[in-house]
């Protein structure tokens, strides 16, 4: 399983706010900090925002901040919501009945538990969990935070 890069940058939105030093971080800072296309991440940042994981403010003193607690915003989760297509085969896709052993296939109920075995085991950690930098790279999240100010 790969995920797509619209889930890796919302991990990364994500990551960042949980650790920025003045709650509140701008579109621009994300994109000159990661150095990926400020378009996608509008897009990405008001996806978010819809569901419930971040709040945006307009205006000059506006920015993006976490709508709940870290520890509140479960891996899990977020990958089954940022991620278009999380079917493992076709033939998991509901109303799919073009395979011709799909009454008698039972792969199709294997992977469905083993999906939902990796969700529940990805919903064991956090937003607190994972973004916590370790030593080596802490400085690089302080960064942004020390030039916007």
């Amino acid at each position: 399983m790969r995920f797509t890069t619209y889930t890796d940058y919302s991990l990364r939105v994500l990551m960042h706010l949980a650790q920025s030093n003045t709650g509140t971080t701008t579109i621009s800072e994300l994109s000159d900090f990661y150095q990926i296309s400020r378009n996608h991440l509008v897009k990405v940042v008001h996806h978010l925002g819809l569901l419930g994981y971040i709040e945006t403010t307009r205006g000059r003193a506006g920015g993006l901040k976490l709508a709940k607690p870290a520890n509140q915003i479960k891996l899990g989760d977020l990958i089954e919501q940022t991620e278009p297509d999380d079917n493992l085969l076709d033939c998991l896709t509901p109303g799919n009945t073009s395979c011709v052993i799909d009454k008698q296939c039972r792969l199709k109920g294997i992977l469905s538990s083993a999906k939902a075995d990796f969700i529940r085991g990805l919903n064991k950690y956090s937003l607190q969990d994972f973004s916590k930098p370790r030593l080596k790279t802490e400085n690089l999240f302080k960064t942004v935070a020390i030039e916007a100010i």
